[in-house]
């Protein structure tokens, strides 16, 4: 496994698994003690998915030392604001079963996300979170957030992939320090991911799959990856990504491949914004 050094001086994996929309808690549990088992040391939940539980219990029975692991969840809007915000992180250790967290970002940049963010500074003063970041900011807010706060943002997690690559905003976080992570680094497998002809043709190159190539296409750029799978031979292969590199050539042609838009939503637009801050976690 390969880590990166975050700007507060803690490692983190490079690659971890996402438990999104797992929502069954046998199958969440299991999920987890697979992706353990194969090799992933970084596990990332959050209060929305509503599986901090399953992953709680996973950890406690996976044999692996707490100190090895790499435990990130997120605080969900409805939990916003500097009061609600502490109790929700309390009520995340509780299920979960732990001391402290290795990471812990705000999910979405909406409701009192100031009052979270330094909330979430008073936790990590206080050692029970070893770095603290946020999730699906842009850049204009994350810039105000850095500066009207004390800590940097150790994460910004968004939204990744090679037809969404967010150089621009990569550019933005390198300035500040901020580690970029990718969500969706396959875009759940849309605009025909998998079936790509230049992510098959490079791969073809190093038999590797076209998701092992977008993958490894996002760390080679010095972006940390969160893929999903229910499936443990899949977990395998995705985590089968350190022992090749991508050419300039190969680069260059997955570069032509950014659309320079979200496959998914945005946070500008009124109607995903009523939808999100309607959800209760």
């Amino acid at each position: 496994m390969q880590y990166i050094e975050l700007n507060n001086g803690i490692k983190m994996p490079i690659l971890g698994y996402g438990v999104f929309q797992i929502a069954d808690p046998a199958e969440c549990e299991r999920c987890v003690l697979d992706a353990i088992e194969v090799g992933y040391r970084l596990i990332d939940t959050a209060q929305g998915y509503g599986n901090e539980e399953a992953v709680g219990l996973a950890i406690k029975k996976c044999g692996v030392p707490r100190e090895e692991l790499f435990i990130t969840t997120k605080i969900w809007i409805s939990n916003a604001g500097y009061d609600h915000a502490k109790q929700s992180i309390e009520e995340s250790l509780r299920k979960m079963q732990l001391d402290y967290l290795d990471l812990i970002l705000i999910h979405q940049p909406f409701n009192d996300y100031y009052g979270t963010y330094r909330a979430m500074e008073a936790f990590y003063q206080a050692g029970k979170l070893k770095a603290i970041g946020v999730s699906n900011f842009y850049s204009d807010r994350l810039i105000d957030l850095i500066k009207y706060n004390n800590v940097v943002p150790a994460v910004n997690q968004v939204e990744a992939h090679v037809f969404h690559q967010q150089d621009n905003a990569h550019e933005i976080m390198d300035k500040y320090s901020v580690h970029m992570q990718a969500w969706a680094p396959f875009a759940e497998g849309k605009h025909d991911l998998f079936t790509n002809e230049i992510l098959q043709a490079i791969g073809h190159k190093y038999n590797k799959s076209t998701a092992q190539v977008a993958l490894r296409y996002l760390i080679e750029k010095g972006i940390s990856v969160l893929p999903k799978t229910v499936s443990k031979t899949r977990m395998q292969q995705n985590i089968d990504v350190f022992d090749f590199q991508l050419s300039p050539d190969d680069l260059a042609k997955i570069a032509t491949l950014d659309l320079g838009e979200s496959l998914f939503f945005s946070h500008t637009d009124p109607k995903i914004v009523e939808y999100l801050t309607s959800l209760r976690r």
